[in-house]
């Protein structure tokens, strides 16, 4: 096995399943995109697609691979950073949707930009900042490129009843973490729909497993069964929003500095206030 990728780094093969549909080329930064997955048939064929998936052939599939979660917390952080946040890194980047945003805030009352931050591909650098579209949300990072929601201290247990710990630290939103971080390190091959950054390092059916250190270990029945269902619908959902950002998007001139997310409601500000 390769060695293992920090951060739940979701490829840009989307995006460019949105440039494709849209018939639009935006600025791009380089993150080492894979092609593996871009779509060729319509989104509503992939989506389709998804709908018919098996949930107990998934489930094989894992149970084939093998995995168990070994709480490295590799996942939840960014790639190359000191603990000071002082090298350059590359961001923990995991998507999240609108509802999963809210859901989120509503634990603290948390402010949307607390929660999400445009999805990096398609921004350029400015001397206002980042400007540019972009589309759908990525979970918040803090300054060294970590979740803003992994608690390395591991000492938010005492007020997060549901937290999860991940070798030192922890998850402080477990209970409503992103369909892409429940089902991580695994996507399904289907077109449209999200792959985590790195090339696949094992693969059963409509199976792919991602870079991790706790492929190949045993899985129960009950527990595959719960990750191939929670698969499904991730590959279900991502097409819903992919379908429905199509369908929303309408052209910005966003000015130097300024920044326009479209996601499945529509045209929308860096704080989420619709446009």
């Amino acid at each position: 096995m390769s060695e293992v990728l920090t951060g739940v780094l979701v490829s840009a093969s989307r995006f460019e399943v949105y440039e494709r549909e849209l018939g639009v080329v935006f600025g791009r930064r380089t993150f080492g995109w894979s092609h593996e997955y871009v779509c060729v048939d319509s989104l509503e064929t992939e989506l389709e697609r998804a709908r018919s998936l098996s949930v107990d052939e998934l489930a094989d599939a894992i149970e084939s691979i093998g995995f168990e979660c070994t709480r490295c917390g590799a996942c939840c952080k960014a790639a190359d950073c000191d603990s000071d946040g002082s090298e350059e890194s590359e961001p923990h980047t995991a998507t999240v949707f609108p509802d999963e945003i809210r859901s989120i805030q509503k634990r603290e009352e948390y402010d949307w930009r607390d929660v999400a931050r445009p999805m990096p591909y398609g921004l350029s650098e400015g001397p206002e900042g980042q400007s540019g579209e972009t589309f759908e949300w990525a979970l918040q990072t803090d300054a060294c490129g970590d979740c803003m929601f992994y608690d390395e201290s591991g000492a938010a247990s005492a007020d997060e009843p549901d937290a999860q710990q991940t070798g030192g630290g922890e998850c402080t939103i477990y209970g409503d973490r992103p369909l892409v971080c429940k089902t991580y390190p695994f996507s399904v091959a289907l077109g449209g729909t999200s792959q985590p950054m790195g090339e696949a390092v094992d693969g059963e059916g409509m199976v792919r497993a991602h870079e991790c250190e706790g492929l190949g270990r045993d899985i129960s029945r009950t527990e595959a069964e719960d990750l191939a269902g929670a698969l499904k619908e991730r590959a279900i959902r991502e097409l819903e929003e992919a379908i429905q950002v199509r369908d929303e998007y309408e052209p910005a001139t966003p000015a130097d500095g300024e920044i326009v997310v479209h996601d499945s409601e529509g045209a929308k500000s860096p704080d989420g206030s619709v446009r």
